[in-house]
């Protein structure tokens, strides 16, 4: 196994100074996350935003609070509900995580500070005028690429050399089928590729099984399965589907492999949260978030499930072993 350090790489160089925090005052940090708060979420996200403050000099409870809420994978019910509460605490900075999170507290303040993190495009999404000068409230950082859905279909037909058809599955809540479709005629992936490829949406649990025997009617050979919360939260139940129906799947985030995925290709999520600590800093000393520039990860993050290709009896080529930036034995 080896590690490749994920670097952020800036638009826009820093602005210089800042108006410190009142001696004595205590920063309010808004965190809505839209999953649970199971250990890989802390781990992941939680606790390399407290690592990141503490190596600026903050201490919790000392001169900074952190208020959490939590959708438990319901985005679409609770969103609008939870944001409202944090807005009502007037936080100093508010931390999101996803675009369509980032996009609904756009929304709901003009006012309060946003530190966006994991968004896509945050000039598509309307969060940002431009990358180096975003010039609303919402500033922050994204883990995506162009292109990254490509990728992951093109590393999926590297491991299944003979498959013909693909699926993506979506969650019509933070990915459109109009908008995959859109990418997809873009890129011309189904001529580059070889393969057909259908888009498949589940917005909630229950319509996991539909779109699996959907996959198997179309004889589908495998599957990429977007982020989102409730796929999250109901990873595990994925993972037994694509199991089930021996589907090689990748997925955007390390977390889904332990449910039993077979590769995940994103950026590294828990850099990506650290990095966040210096943008909330800039922000309580003072920086408005439209003068801070979006960054981007500039390195992807490949993890490889031995234990899963082992299940479906599938041997990964080693041109992708070699790649990879851990593998799971």
């Amino acid at each position: 196994m080896r590690r490749r350090t994920v670097v952020l790489g800036g638009f826009l160089a820093w602005p210089m100074g800042g108006i410190a925090q009142p001696a004595g005052r205590m920063a309010r940090i808004g965190f809505i996350g839209a999953s649970a708060p199971d250990p890989v979420v802390l781990r992941t996200w939680v606790e390399p935003l407290r690592q990141g403050l503490r190596e600026l000099g903050y201490v919790e409870g000392q001169n900074f609070t952190i208020e959490f809420r939590w959708t438990e994978g319901k985005q679409e019910q609770r969103l609008p509900g939870l944001l409202a509460e944090l807005i009502a605490l007037a936080p100093d900075v508010l931390v999101t995580i996803g675009t369509r999170v980032a996009m609904l507290a756009k929304d709901a303040t003009t006012t309060i500070p946003v530190v966006a993190l994991a968004v896509d495009d945050p000039v598509a999404a309307g969060l940002a005028v431009s990358y180096s000068r975003p010039g609303r409230n919402v500033t922050g950082l994204s883990g995506a690429f162009q292109g990254i859905l490509a990728k992951r279909l093109q590393l999926m037909k590297d491991i299944v050399p003979a498959a013909r058809r693909f699926a993506v599955l979506t969650n019509p809540f933070t990915y459109g089928h109009a908008e995959i479709e859109k990418n997809l005629q873009e890129q011309n992936l189904e001529g580059v590729l070889g393969v057909r490829v259908i888009v498949l949406e589940a917005l909630r649990p229950d319509d996991f099984d539909a779109a699996f025997a959907t996959m198997a009617r179309e004889r589908v050979d495998a599957v990429a399965v977007l982020s989102d919360s409730t796929f999250w939260t109901h990873r595990a139940r994925l993972g037994e589907l694509c199991t089930k129906h021996r589907l090689p799947s990748v997925w955007g985030g390390a977390g889904y492999l332990d449910a039993g995925g077979l590769v995940s290709y994103q950026g590294d999520f828990a850099a990506i949260s650290r990095r966040a600590a210096s943008f909330v800093d800039k922000i309580l000393k003072g920086t408005k978030p439209g003068d801070i520039a979006f960054e981007q990860a500039t390195k992807l993050e490949l993890v490889v499930n031995l234990k899963a290709a082992k299940a479906l009896g599938l041997t990964i080529p080693p041109s992708v072993l070699v790649s990879a930036d851990e593998v799971i034995q």
